[in-house]
């Protein structure tokens, strides 16, 4: 169990950062995060890397196949037992899911079975694949953007959309989280956001954004986020 008191002082040694897109770089380097967070117990640390891990598209090469990306993000479900962190993670494979099928659908694409990517829309998706927003507006509101911007063939623009998108997210969770772990993970989590806008540029973001449509696992399993841990 994580010392309170280690907690609170790692946390506040924290420092802010600028507004999203106006920072030219992370708060601090990630040498730096990564002194801190030596302060986490071992649980609390194998936790964080399973989360990263999983939510990098980095850390998968191109010849990453469907079932091999599907099993990772089983193994992530079932190693973060934070309901917050859990929701998180739904809610970017919610996103992914989402902006794959996008991009398969600009392509001429269909989905090649009843269900479509991870998480909650695996299968309304290719239920309404002929609806613009796969009639999932009210949920993510954000599709009609992303969906412009990549019939735009703007891939940056996109990245920042998406880029926002989560960091919208992260920090409505950090609101209910001051000084436990999930506040260390989610400050994490948008250190990442900082690092990738850093580095982003159109080149990139147009690699990155083909390489999720090739790892878009059409035909994938649904994964009951839910039920994963059973």
């Amino acid at each position: 169990m994580s010392n309170p008191d280690a907690y609170i002082a790692l946390i506040s040694s924290l420092p802010g950062s600028e507004r999203l897109f106006v920072a030219k770089q992370p708060p601090l380097s990630r040498l730096r995060l990564d002194r801190r967070l030596s302060a986490l117990t071992p649980k609390d640390a194998r936790v964080l890397k399973v989360l990263e891990h999983a939510l990098n598209w980095s850390d998968y090469d191109m010849g990453v196949t469907d079932a091999q990306a599907i099993a990772r993000c089983k193994d992530a479900v079932r190693e973060i037992p934070q309901p917050t962190l859990r929701a998180l993670f739904t809610a970017r494979m919610d996103l992914r899911t989402a902006v794959a099928a996008l991009r398969l659908r600009k392509q001429g694409g269909r989905p090649s079975t009843e269900t479509f990517g991870l998480g909650r829309w695996s299968r309304h998706i290719p239920a309404n694949w002929a609806d613009p927003g796969f009639g999932l507006e009210t949920v993510m509101p954000w599709l009609k953007e992303a969906k412009q911007l990549l019939d735009a063939d703007d891939p940056l623009g996109l990245e920042r959309l998406l880029l926002s998108v989560s960091h919208k997210q992260l920090k409505r969770h950090a609101a209910r989280h001051l000084f436990d772990f999930e506040a260390v993970a989610i400050y994490v989590l948008i250190w990442n956001i900082f690092d990738r806008w850093a580095q982003s540029n159109a080149q990139d973001a147009a690699k990155r954004f083909e390489k999720m449509a090739h790892q878009a696992m059409a035909g994938a399993v649904e994964i009951d986020f839910e039920g994963a841990r059973t």
